[in-house]
């Protein structure tokens, strides 16, 4: 019997992706770095903001120290809020139908590498924050997809002794493997990788308006 159901927060409920890619770029910028979007598809989705950093460092074989990174980490979120007020926020097809299908007694939590403060204004706006029994985030865990520490925490907190009776549902490479590390089943979303980049997944799908509670309860076999 299904469990739970666990979203991914960009990519699969807003098409924030884009955003991030921008807001990392405006505050690279000023000290002469800068991510291209086919590096930011390849390496950068599902990486939280400290480790998305340390890896533009590492890819300008430049060295930060603990103030500068958290001065960046504080600068970019920033810079993603303006985003939120200037209303750039989309949320992808199905993604509000589908939380809001589940049933009460079946609980859905998020795990993202996104910041609380990210998240919190813009499922507000979708009027889906009631909606998750548990919120995990950037903030929650020391390490972020593909590793599956933000996964293991949310089962914990949602007290789910079997992960495999649980479903995540998720748009890159790095998403699945934290879930599938953590025991899950995956159902992936073509947001943003091509299908072939996501058949690690137990099940792909081009939309998620064209899923249903019973779909992923079918994933639990």
């Amino acid at each position: 019997m299904l469990s739970a159901v666990i979203f991914d927060f960009d990519g699969i409920i807003v098409d924030s992706e884009p955003m991030h890619f921008r807001a990392f770029n405006e505050v690279l910028n000023p000290i002469d770095m800068k991510i291209s979007w086919e590096d930011y598809c390849e390496t950068y989705i599902g990486f939280d903001d400290r480790d998305a950093f340390r890896e533009a460092f590492a890819q300008n074989k430049r060295k930060f120290t603990e103030k500068e990174m958290k001065r960046l980490i504080a600068a970019k979120a920033e810079v993603f809020q303006s985003y939120i007020r200037n209303g750039d926020v989309t949320p992808l097809p199905g993604a509000v139908q589908l939380i809001k299908s589940i049933p009460v007694r079946l609980p859905v939590a998020l795990c993202s590498g996104a910041l609380r403060e990210d998240i919190d204004p813009i499922i507000e706006s979708l009027k889906i924050d009631g909606c998750f029994d548990q919120i995990v985030t950037a903030e929650d865990t020391p390490k972020s997809k593909p590793d599956p520490a933000p996964y293991i925490l949310t089962c914990e907190k949602l007290g789910i002794d079997d992960p495999a009776t649980a479903v995540a549902i998720e748009d890159t490479p790095a998403g699945i493997m934290s879930a599938k590390g953590a025991g899950l089943k995956v159902l992936a979303v073509t947001n943003s990788y091509d299908r072939g980049y996501l058949m690690e997944a137990d099940a792909v799908t081009d939309s998620l308006e064209h899923v249903s509670r019973p779909q992923l309860e079918n994933l639990i076999v």
